[in-house]
């Protein structure tokens, strides 16, 4: 009965001692992937990937470790060391962790022009987590850049979706729909980006493409003024370039300058745009999120306000001068982009 008793409290230090030195080396192993991803934020990729090689010699299958290796030598230029690790998180089993693999393994194919295989990683990572919204952007991007303008703003919409406010996502559907020539999609998107970034370089960018999908809707020759429409546009996309071919050149007549000339033209083309839409019994995304939300916006007294929003980066001091001469409105349009909804 003694021996038996021994055996047992043997058994039970031994198993005690066991559990003591996992949580220990978890502890221990933690531990290091802090101090590596510290490392890595701090710019020192080679001094991260040390401490993660410290993890996976005693655990070479843990995924996190060994995703973290990958992002530190794709972060440092070297992206062929990077895809033998990035193939070991992918056999995790965090569904997170596996998308987030392979979007760095498909952007890896991407930048060495191997399209197809970056597509069908992106694809994948899909597949696992649908709800991921960087996969859909950076996979819209690769679209974007093999010219297949209606799969890049297919995809850039889930992306927009899942996160409505990210300016990258509205850039990149500006241009795609751009490339496609729907102009209206594109100068909604570009507003968009805009109202977000307000004084940066991108929201500079967007007034100028802005300025350029104006001028575009009309051609003067031997001055007679015609209309450029193109026989590749679908049925909507022609009306709706139509349509802003007629509200510019229906400003234009009208002697107007600036931010108010500004103002008439988009007035006039969320309001087309929305009575077009109310027309239709199924409405797309670019209904929904877009052009409800500016017809919407076209209604109220705040257009001068936002066109001065818009056109705030060409002339800073004449915003600035008829914004403290109308504060009211300013404040009203904010608070109005701020607390309306908008729909998907």
């Amino acid at each position: 009965m003694q021996s038996y008793h021994k055996s047992f409290l043997t058994v039970v230090l031994l198993f005690c001692s066991i559990t003591l030195f996992a949580q220990e080396n978890k502890a221990i192993l933690d531990t290091l992937m802090k101090q590596g991803a510290a490392l890595h934020n701090q710019g020192k990729y080679a001094e991260a990937i040390e401490k993660y090689h410290e993890v996976l010699k005693v655990d070479p299958e843990n995924g996190y470790a060994n995703y973290e290796t990958a992002f530190s030598l794709y972060a440092s230029k070297q992206p062929q060391e990077a895809i033998p690790y990035l193939e070991k998180a992918i056999r995790s089993k965090n569904d997170n962790l596996n998308v987030a693999a392979y979007s760095v393994l498909a952007s890896i194919y991407d930048a060495d022009h191997q399209t197809q295989k970056a597509i069908d990683a992106y694809e994948k990572g899909i597949k696992i987590n649908s709800n991921y919204p960087q996969i859909y952007f950076n996979l819209s991007l690769t679209y974007l850049r093999n010219n297949q303008y209606d799969l890049a703003e297919k995809n850039v919409i889930e992306a927009i979706k899942r996160n409505p406010t990210n300016v990258n996502n509205l850039s990149v559907y500006a241009l795609a729909t751009y490339r496609q020539n729907k102009k209206v999609n594109a100068l909604m998107a570009f507003c968009n980006v805009i109202a977000l970034e307000r004084i940066t370089p991108k929201a500079i960018s967007a007034y100028s493409n802005i300025q350029n999908i104006l001028a575009g809707g009309e051609i003067t020759n031997d001055g007679k003024t015609t209309i450029k429409l193109s026989p590749n546009d679908s049925q909507e996309t022609g009306t709706l370039n139509l349509g802003l071919s007629m509200c510019v050149l229906s400003a234009k007549t009208k002697n107007l300058q600036g931010a108010d000339l500004l103002t008439d033209e988009l007035t006039t083309m969320f309001k087309l745009a929305g009575e077009l839409a109310e027309k239709k019994t199924e409405k797309t995304f670019f209904d929904k999120f877009f052009v409800e939300y500016y017809y919407k916006l076209a209604q109220t007294e705040y257009m001068p306000a936002f066109a001065r929003l818009m056109a705030m980066n060409a002339n800073r001091d004449e915003t600035a001068k008829w914004g403290h001469e109308n504060m009211a409105q300013l404040t009203g349009m904010a608070q109005w982009l701020q607390s309306t909804q908008r729909n998907f």
